[in-house]
């Protein structure tokens, strides 16, 4: 008897069709949940991203930290975090972006918000004008005196300010084009 003569099990699967079974993923790496059809994954693209995606992030708290010695800044340093969440959801889809986010996009725009209009007003209570500065230094035991200037607190609320906007824009745009190529699909 040859391999199509045999007589089939009833609960047995039947095979996927030639080169299909080797690009489904085995488990969850990069994707959170439901896996894109494999038409439309990019195995290299997703890949480079579980690999630039935290890296890029760290490189944007870095440019939020030092932007008051060089160039960077909340504003830059947003820039640089909302393309690793943009890169992000080219490569897994509005799905993978909600995986990774936890928080909803208009709660980030308003902490944002919120820390900065806060940090601008905070040395009016101390008698300075509005977005005022100064130097915060403390001593840690094991690192020493370490130094800042207050305004990265402003900067820590345009920067999430910025992270927010671009996530909200991801959610709303994304979500819209990514329902219209589901019904283009259906209605074929």
């Amino acid at each position: 008897m040859t391999t199509t003569d045999r007589p089939r099990d009833e609960g047995a699967d039947e095979a996927p069709p030639p080169f299909e079974e080797w690009d489904r993923p085995r488990q969850a790496w990069l994707l959170s949940g439901d896996c894109r059809g494999y038409r439309q994954r990019t195995l290299l693209l997703e890949m480079t991203t579980r690999a630039l995606f935290p890296t890029v992030l760290v490189f944007s708290i870095y440019l939020l930290l030092v932007g008051h010695y060089g160039p960077g800044g909340g504003f830059a340093a947003g820039l640089v975090a909302g393309l690793a969440f943009v890169l992000r959801y080219i490569a897994g889809g509005s799905e993978d972006l909600g995986a990774t986010v936890h928080v909803r996009p208009p709660v980030v725009l308003g902490l944002g918000l919120t820390v900065a209009l806060l940090s601008a007003l905070a040395p009016v209570a101390f008698g300075a004008p509005v977005l005022a500065t100064t130097t915060l230094a403390v001593d840690v035991p094991l690192l020493g005196r370490l130094e800042t200037q207050s305004s990265v607190f402003l900067d820590t609320g345009v920067y999430l300010l910025i992270v927010g906007v671009v996530l909200d824009l991801l959610r709303s745009l994304g979500g819209g084009i990514e329902r219209d190529m589901r019904d283009a699909g259906e209605a074929r």
